[in-house]
């Protein structure tokens, strides 16, 4: 940490004596990595594409919270809930959007950890999904309950029916993962941004900006006393942050291992939904960061170099994925049980095929296209990729719960769930609660962790290593 230290020091005496005042400076690069994200907050008015895109994301989601409310008025049968299918679109919406959220701890947690610096480009876009995904998933059980005016219930205080939660259930365990990650990713994501607040804080031009990012900045002047306190801090969230990344998507998986139903019976299900999560978290960052790269010009930031960094990363987590669905079909043979193997050849062959083998041809055909080079580094066909990938990772959620509950033990107690109009508006509306958040992020709060990419420039490790000046290095 102290090698970080000295390289931000340097950043600050590049900068012109103050990483957040100093004006352009010529071929100053630490000036320009600040003037290409401050530039986005201090426009009067962002891009057209903007307005378009958030016009659409507003009306997604009015439509997310009309459907909530209706579903709240009438009941959960708003929804196609029905017997055997309890658990349809809102723990498919749940589980989904909780696995979106796993890119962005690992990102930022792991990988720094691991030093990879290449994550300076695209954390904070990673994070503040995380936070926008959680958000996303925290409504679903909610409502899902039935009763989404008493949540309190599910918190270990008295309440008047003198019930209390059942702490050897998994679905208690998820409101103490869930809350706990959002928690330590919240936090986590605050304290990377603050450097960043002191930069927009000194740029802004209106009083009330000056005020509000100042506020938020937490009076950061950049002495080398607070980034040793900010580097200390940023090290134990990232500590604090890591084990989350595999406990919570591992608790949720839980709701089902735990379970006699075949098909969800398995102890494969935390590993495989870890990497699930990874694989579909990483496709989410892609279709974020290949949009926002391209209008909001930060091009030189977010490079093709870390487009295909991330693409690597989900061939990896795709053939996890791929062999994590053979070897269920495998475990479903070798293990004998009829009722099992059942389970699984109903859902190739049954009346849910459909669901399956789209999951099959966006998640395990579609990632092989990024062998190739030349696609791996084309950011329209990785914004493609990405958005198939996240079908796909939907639909394994839907084919795991719909399929497995729609024949039961008995025959006569077989069901076909079909999902209403209003299924599809909270699905829909709840895309449009997240990029509503995220279109509101890329507007008013730092895209890029700017003090974490100038740390990283060439011209500066050269410095940190020992060499010469600026001007040879750059």
């Amino acid at each position: 940490m102290a090698a970080v230290s000295d390289v931000n020091q340097f950043v600050a005496t590049q900068d012109g004596g103050n990483p957040f005042t100093g004006p352009p400076q010529g071929d100053n690069p630490f000036a320009k990595i600040t003037d290409n994200v401050v530039r986005v907050m201090a426009a009067p008015r962002p891009p057209r594409a903007w307005y378009i895109a958030f016009g659409i994301s507003l009306s997604l989601l009015t439509m997310f919270f009309g459907s909530i409310g209706w579903v709240a008025w009438t009941g959960i049968g708003a929804w196609g809930n029905m017997m055997p299918v309890s658990w349809a679109f809102p723990i498919v919406n749940f589980v989904f959007w909780i696995g979106i959220g796993h890119a962005g701890t690992l990102i930022s947690a792991i990988l720094f950890l691991l030093r990879q610096n290449w994550r300076t480009s695209i954390n904070r876009f990673a994070e503040a999904m995380t936070i926008f995904a959680v958000v996303c998933a925290a409504i679903f059980p909610g409502v899902h309950i039935g009763r989404p005016w008493l949540p309190y219930y599910m918190f270990p205080i008295p309440n008047q029916m003198g019930m209390w939660p059942q702490f050897r259930s998994p679905l208690e365990w998820d409101v103490f993962a869930v809350s706990t990650y959002a928690t330590t990713s919240i936090l986590f994501w605050y304290m990377g941004m603050i450097p960043d607040f002191a930069t927009f804080r000194d740029r802004s031009k209106s009083v009330a900006k000056r005020i509000s990012y100042g506020i938020l900045a937490m009076g950061w002047r950049g002495s080398s006393r607070q980034w040793h306190r900010y580097e200390r801090a940023y090290l134990i969230l990232s500590a604090l942050a890591t084990p989350l990344v595999l406990s919570v998507h591992s608790v949720v998986s839980f709701d089902f291992a735990t379970a006699q139903l075949p098909g969800w019976h398995a102890t494969i299900f935390p590993p495989y939904f870890v990497a699930g999560a990874i694989f579909g978290g990483f496709a989410m960052v892609v279709v974020l960061a290949v949009p926002a790269r391209q209008f909001f010009g930060l091009k030189r930031i977010i490079t093709i170099d870390h487009l295909e960094l991330m693409n690597k990363i989900m061939i990896a987590t795709g053939l996890l994925v791929g062999y994590a669905y053979g070897m269920e079909f495998f475990i479903a043979w070798y293990g004998g049980n009829r009722t099992e193997g059942f389970t699984f050849v109903n859902r190739a062959f049954g009346p849910y095929a459909w669901a399956y083998w789209t999951m099959i041809t966006c998640n395990v055909l579609s990632p092989q296209l990024f062998w190739f080079r030349k696609l791996r580094r084309n950011p329209w066909v990785t914004l493609a990729i990405g958005m198939v990938i996240n079908v796909g990772m939907w639909f394994e959620r839907f084919v795991i719960i719909c399929t497995s509950l729609a024949r039961d033990f008995l025959p006569s107690s077989w069901g076909y769930y079909i999902p209403t109009p209003v299924d599809f508006m909270t699905l829909g509306g709840s895309f449009g609660l997240f990029f509503t958040l995220f279109l509101l992020f890329c507007r008013y709060l730092p895209m890029v962790a700017m003090s974490e990419v100038k740390a990283f420039h060439p011209s500066v490790l050269a410095h940190a290593h020992g060499g010469g000046s600026h001007g040879d290095h750059h």
